[in-house]
């Protein structure tokens, strides 16, 4: 359904309810008048396209679920019914109505607790759920904090995310509550999440599902989305660096958007020449530190007194941790003082020359 146009659906619908209500007017029931016949038949359309709109928001193992518990609750009603001898009883009010609910109520609780357990089943298991268009190895649940990040939508607009986009309902919730926070840094960023989100769906070559499998007995996202990904198989997009190690330990695989970024980040060895921007001051005695355009933190020694100049460095050291990568490197100040002679000189020079030009000849 999710693949045809919103147009062909409606006139799909259109249509039944007309039929619906032609053959009302045709067949007359129940011995009413053939404008109450209409009216009844379009008003019976209306509520099964209803159902059908709410239907369409459930997920397919909540549907199976369902009908499932219904099927095995009607069967036995059925069989209580025979069991009881309640045919016997046809004759009278109390026999047919006992031999009419009893198979009703029980196909109800079957309903209601096959909706109650179905977030246990695991529909890929079998062939027939399966989606040969997208592999399982392609599908990649996004997490709040990478939804709200915003990179995820860059990456993905240009080319290097395959495969589909699963939102789970219970992310989608939890991004909701961001945006409706009372403080208005989280409501900001609960929003840029949402419009980051908005942004993924417009994107033609990208596709953006929403899920609505649940694991109720677990309350913390985190633990949803790692059950939903052991489940269906599949990956977390994610750059919690907390949620990351908690996946790995449950043996799912992650893709960490800030491992992405520091696997990109230009490598730079000692000894090379950088020109860098001194912003502020380092920790340690004439430190300064610089960034560069990647946020890659830069600590110069002999840089104190260059705050706020641009000037060139020589690497030392390159540090890689676990919050990305530090760079070490050594201002020369004695290039630096050479650099300022050979300025001074020259200014001389020519202050010289004009002085020569402006003395009187005689």
């Amino acid at each position: 359904m999710d693949h045809i146009r919103t147009t062909d659906v409606w006139i799909v619908r259109i249509a039944f309810v007309a039929i619906l209500g032609a053959v009302s007017a045709v067949l007359h029931p129940f011995l009413i008048s053939s404008p109450l016949a209409i009216v009844a038949g379009l008003l019976l359309g209306c509520l099964v396209i209803a159902l059908e709109m709410r239907l369409r928001k459930v997920a397919l193992q909540y549907l199976v679920g369902g009908a499932v518990g219904m099927l095995v609750g009607a069967v036995l009603g059925i069989l209580l019914v025979l069991m009881l001898d309640l045919a016997s009883l046809q004759t009278s009010a109390n026999g047919r109505f006992l031999a009419l609910a009893i198979p009703l109520s029980c196909a109800y609780l079957g309903m209601l607790i096959g909706f109650s357990k179905a977030g246990i089943l695991n529909l890929n298991a079998v062939s027939i759920f399966s989606d040969d268009l997208h592999p399982k190895q392609s599908i990649k649940l996004l997490d709040t904090s990478v939804i709200i990040d915003g990179r995820i939508a860059d990456i993905a607009e240009s080319g290097f995310l395959d495969g589909s986009l699963v939102v789970p309902q219970f992310v989608l919730r939890e991004l909701q509550l961001v945006a409706d926070s009372a403080d208005s840094a989280k409501r900001n960023r609960g929003r840029r999440g949402l419009d980051v989100l908005q942004r993924l769906q417009k994107m033609p070559n990208i596709d953006v599902q929403l899920s609505g499998y649940d694991v109720p007995s677990v309350k913390e996202v985190d633990l949803k989305l790692i059950e939903f990904a052991k489940a269906h198989h599949c990956r977390i997009v994610t750059n919690d660096f907390n949620l990351n190690k908690v996946a790995q330990v449950h043996g799912v695989e992650v893709l960490n958007i800030n491992e992405l970024a520091n696997s990109l980040k230009p490598v730079v060895l000692p000894g090379e020449i950088m020109r860098v921007f001194i912003l502020k001051e380092g920790k340690e005695h004439n430190q300064g530190v610089a960034y560069l355009d990647d946020g890659t933190m830069v600590v110069v020694d002999n840089a104190k007194r260059y705050i706020s100049r641009t000037i060139d460095i020589t690497v030392t050291s390159v540090l890689q941790t676990t919050a990305g990568k530090m760079i070490f490197g050594r201002f020369d100040e004695r290039g630096d003082r050479n650099l300022h002679v050979a300025v001074a000189e020259k200014h001389s020079v020519g202050s010289a020359a004009q002085h020569a030009l402006a003395e009187p000849r005689l």
